[in-house]
């Protein structure tokens, strides 16, 4: 007879830790991330229950994560908080005195900016939604999942505002709304009645709404005021009820729109969505922007994440004389060089 305890299977293990980060409201994405990494975790123990594992196991499996598969900082930590997760709050295990983890380095980066004229040609070099949605990114500060999150409701041309909606943190915040896009989105936001308009006389069940208010609330995702600023072309299937309904744009087809407008206008940098939300910091604070106004609009906790955007104002050429400036240096023809 074996000496392995009889513990639940794997499977109805991962559905406990679905049903309890649902029960605490954690986002879809963290959910998806976090049942991926447990799942890794069991087939690196051989399918293994976690409870035989242990504390040592999962010292191992961080370990190797760090050492054999050379992960990112961010991607070691995502899954150890995972493994917390799994631990602390679905099997009652705590790992306070797991120690011995050999941990990815942390690196220091500074992020990319552009310049106002490289971002000019990234937009001139976008269409419709996706041009719309990386000018708002652009200029409200945006994260792209904050952008492709947008209710109608949370728009107000009258005080040329857009409201940030359980944002980073799961905070609130109010951003500032660009005058110049403010006829685009009204335009926008017309076509976008016509969708709705439509899933209404198709019979469609309205939009998703977080934290069971659409129970609380029975109307209200069939309501003009609950409906994505950005919705998605084509209806799906919600993967959580199972109910045909329309959601946002996909980030993938933002991402992907963004990279082509790169590559077409030349640009030879690492820019990705997110670097329109470094622009925007940057650039309000080379304006002579107040960086608590700044901290405020990019919804900061704290000051000092602001600031690492006062030192990119300092770098490159405007702020260091080069030592070669001051020889008389003589460059050749072949380098465009005049003798």
């Amino acid at each position: 007879m074996s000496d392995t305890p009889n513990v639940p299977r794997p499977t109805k293990l991962l559905e406990r830790m679905r049903t309890l980060m649902r029960l605490r409201h954690y986002s879809y994405r963290t959910e998806q991330a976090y049942l991926v990494w447990a799942r890794r975790y069991i087939y690196y123990h051989g399918k293994r229950h976690p409870e035989v594992v242990g504390k040592e196991g999962v010292v191992a499996f961080l370990t190797h994560l760090a050492v054999d598969r050379d992960v990112a900082a961010s991607t070691q930590n995502q899954a150890f908080s995972a493994l917390l997760f799994l631990y602390r709050d679905v099997l009652g295990i705590p790992l306070d005195d797991v120690r011995r983890v050999v941990r990815a380095k942390v690196p220091e980066r500074l992020p990319v900016v552009l310049t106002e004229d490289e971002v000019l040609a990234i937009l001139r070099n976008m269409d419709d939604t996706q041009w719309l949605m990386a000018a708002m990114m652009y200029g409200s500060g945006l994260r792209l999942s904050e952008c492709l999150r947008l209710r109608v409701k949370d728009v107000d041309f009258s005080y040329r505002c857009v409201t940030v909606r359980s944002g980073k943190g799961d905070k609130d915040r109010v951003v500032t709304m660009a005058e110049p896009l403010m006829r685009p989105l009204e335009q926008h936001l017309r076509a976008v009645r016509a969708i709705w308009e439509r899933d209404r006389r198709d019979g469609i069940g309205g939009v998703y709404l977080p934290h069971a208010l659409s129970r609380k609330y029975a109307n209200a995702p069939l309501e003009w005021k609950w409906h994505w600023v950005f919705p998605a072309r084509q209806r799906s299937v919600d993967p959580r009820t199972g109910e045909e309904r329309r959601h946002h744009f996909h980030a993938s087809t933002v991402q992907k729109a963004v990279a082509s407008a790169v590559r077409r206008a030349e640009i030879h940098k690492k820019v990705g969505c997110h670097t329109f939300r470094h622009c925007f910091a940057t650039h309000l604070l080379a304006s002579g922007a107040d960086i608590r106004t700044v901290q405020e609009q990019l919804g900061h906790r704290d000051v000092r994440t602001t600031q690492i955007y006062t030192h990119l104002l300092h770098r490159g050429g405007m702020a260091v004389v080069s030592p070669l400036a001051r020889l008389r240096t003589v460059v050749p023809k072949s380098l465009g060089g005049d003798d």
